[in-house]
């Protein structure tokens, strides 16, 4: 005669809740140690700081699924019946208000494999831009220029597009653009502000990264635009100011003003005329 028992799921008693939490428990200790020695060699690894971190959430994701997978068969001793009825439930569950969840987790998991950003990363994702501090199972965590820590969920990797200033190298690109009045020497003001670039301790120059300096001439005004790299994206805005600061000091010695309109003015037009 046939079986025609329904599956049932093992009785679960006090010993097993308990093993299973401290499972839990040895699991999240280790990623939060192993995520501090990461963290302390990256920070002395130079050039390979965000490489190191690179490893953090795939070894996040691989502890947890491992833990999970050893609790379900060797603590619960589940079979496989048990598994596909659980899934079955979770399935239910995720239909019933857990999707976003769901959609989190798995969020992370396409993060930790294709890689569009890395922890040390600087992106901008919905309406935030920042250093990817942690990609964590639910959310992205990213502090912001104003220090803040903002946790992105991860199923944003569904709907919005990320930018990744870096692509997971230390050096980053960063634009400078300085308004001068039309009626300014040019040419030695592009001479200028190449110079400031290329001298600042914050510079990192290549064959694949070289020092490019633009000019766009509006009706009002000029815009001189420098696009070279930082050698570590930590100090874009240092970057950004020491060759402004410099540059301007250089401007104001030969005779070269400031364009007449104000920043909000020369943006708004530059941004017209791209």
């Amino acid at each position: 005669m046939a079986d025609n028992s329904i599956v049932s799921m093992p009785v679960i008693d006090t010993g097993t809740i308990i093993s299973s939490i401290l499972l839990i428990l040895i699991a999240y200790l280790c990623i939060r140690v192993i995520t501090f020695i990461l963290v302390f060699i990256s920070e002395r690894a130079g050039q390979y700081r965000i490489t190191v971190k690179m490893v953090l959430p795939l070894l996040k994701f691989s502890i947890y699924g491992y833990t999970i997978y050893y609790i379900l068969i060797h603590i619960l001793k589940w079979e496989s019946s048990q598994l596909i009825l659980f899934g079955g439930l979770l399935g239910a569950g995720i239909g019933f208000g857990l999707k976003d969840l769901f959609a989190d987790v798995i969020g992370g998991i396409v993060i930790t494999f294709e890689k569009p950003y890395q922890v040390g990363d600087k992106i901008k994702i919905g309406d935030y831009y920042g250093e990817v501090s942690d990609i964590g199972i639910r959310a992205t965590k990213l502090v912001t220029l104003d220090d803040n820590l903002v946790s992105a969920p991860n199923y944003l990797i569904f709907t919005q597009a990320v930018a990744s200033a870096n692509a997971g190298v230390p050096e980053m690109m960063v634009v400078i653009d300085l308004y001068i009045d039309s009626d300014s020497d040019v040419v030695h003001a592009m001479k200028i502000l190449k110079e400031s670039v290329m001298t600042s301790k914050y510079v990192y120059v290549s064959r694949k990264r070289p020092i490019t300096i633009l000019l766009k001439d509006f009706p009002f005004y000029r815009r001189l635009r420098a696009k070279a790299y930082v050698n570590d994206l930590r100090y874009e805005f240092e970057f950004e100011s020491e060759v402004t600061r410099r540059a301007w000091n250089e401007f104001s010695k030969y005779g070269i003003e400031a364009s007449n309109l104000n920043i909000f003015e020369a943006e708004g037009y530059s941004k017209n005329a791209k």
